[in-house]
């Protein structure tokens, strides 16, 4: 790649090998990259989109690489994308996070998503699960790890912890991910954790819910001596008021099962009063955690968690078209999801340059209609 000419994050996706036979190269690599990267940028979702969109912008593509032969098929884009190595890939992209800093004490939130569209009846093919991680203040992908078809986000995220710099933050997870090997290796990483509990958890949960239940006593307005630390805010709009009360201790002589996990210091229970028009409904969460008896750090910990819903799944499907994609073949579904990674944390990093009310939908437009503001995107230095 041409050192004076390419964005400098591209950089970082230099080592990927072409796994084409060499007879079949005749467009490089970094060519069918930077299309379907910059197509991707503007709207583009399918193979055919990304020929459209490389014949429509040739002359601005031209700025960056040589684009001798044009641009490729159709055919050439899905060849490409099906065999090209997902785990290469996703070594460059998480090379490509690490190479700036991120704040401590950053909340990384890890959850799984389904990619729909990925579904295919016809070879009787699952949908593509990917668990991902996104670092909630900045709202930048971490990284993603493809769970395998015969097997579950337990064993996905331990390798996607693997691939991250943790160190310093608060990892959240559900509570599929609340298990004892994974709070030793968020711990090994130098960070904290907050893990939530259900029913899955069994004893541990029930444990947890009857001692602090017994504590906060809602009826006679008490709370005990062993609960150390409170925290209460309010969320207001669409006709709905939501009181939360996160209650937290480190009083746990009497856990069994504390020194099963590494560094517990903490329970903790949510208590989320939602009050509309007609009725009030009232939900208790659960959580351990290895930070200390800081309610207002523990609550802002959980909150930040379901960003992750909500800035990145729903940005992925709504946006980036993602539950609509009808990519499927071999590697394709993963490496398109890690484009869309790469698409989502650009647009985000660019999105302050611009007026506050835009939307990623009208940034993806604008760069699609002007090529000042994808140079914005592209050029951009994190």
């Amino acid at each position: 790649m041409s050192e004076k000419k390419l964005p400098g994050f591209l950089y970082h996706f230099d080592q990927l090998e072409d796994p084409r036979i060499e007879r079949k190269k005749l467009y490089p690599l970094e060519e069918v990259l930077l299309i379907v990267l910059c197509g991707s940028i503007c709207g583009a979702q399918s193979w055919r989109d990304f020929v459209i969109f490389g014949k429509e912008k040739l002359d601005y593509l031209r700025r960056f690489l040589a684009f001798r032969h044009g641009v490729p098929s159709k055919n050439t884009f899905a060849r490409v994308m099906c065999s090209l190595d997902p785990v290469a890939f996703k070594t460059c992209f998480v090379a490509w996070i690490q190479s700036f800093q991120l704040a401590l004490k950053e909340v990384i939130a890890i959850d799984g998503k389904a990619l729909r569209g990925s579904f295919d009846k016809a070879s009787a093919q699952s949908a593509i699960h990917m668990v991902s991680a996104l670092a909630t203040s900045t709202k930048l992908v971490l990284g993603q790890e493809k769970v395998s078809e015969k097997s579950n986000e337990i064993t996905a995220i331990p390798q996607l912890l693997d691939l991250l710099c943790l160190e310093g933050a608060i990892v959240s997870i559900d509570a599929m991910g609340t298990q004892r090997s994974i709070a030793e290796k968020i711990r090994d990483k130098k960070a904290d954790y907050v893990l939530a509990l259900k029913g899955n958890q069994g004893l541990l949960h029930d444990d947890i819910r009857l001692f602090l239940s017994a504590e906060i006593d809602k009826k006679q307005r008490k709370i005990s001596n062993k609960i150390m630390d409170y925290y209460e805010d309010f969320d207001k709009g669409h006709g709905r008021i939501e009181k939360r009360t996160c209650y937290v201790t480190d009083q746990l002589e009497w856990l069994e099962q504390k020194k099963a996990w590494r560094d517990l210091k903490t329970v903790v229970a949510v208590e989320s009063v939602v009050t509309t028009h007609e009725k009030t409904m009232t939900e208790i969460r659960y959580f351990i955690s290895s930070l200390p008896p800081n309610a207002k750090e523990i609550a802002h910990a959980i909150r930040r968690h379901w960003a992750i819903e909500n800035s990145l799944h729903w940005v992925l499907d709504v946006t980036l078209g993602e539950d609509n994609s009808r990519v499927r073949k071999d590697n394709a579904p993963e490496n398109m999801a890690m484009i869309r990674h790469i698409v989502l944390n650009l647009l985000r990093n660019a999105k302050g340059k611009y007026s506050k009310d835009m939307s990623l939908k009208a940034l993806q437009k604008k760069a699609g209609w002007g090529n000042a503001t994808l140079d914005d995107i592209l050029m951009q230095v994190f």
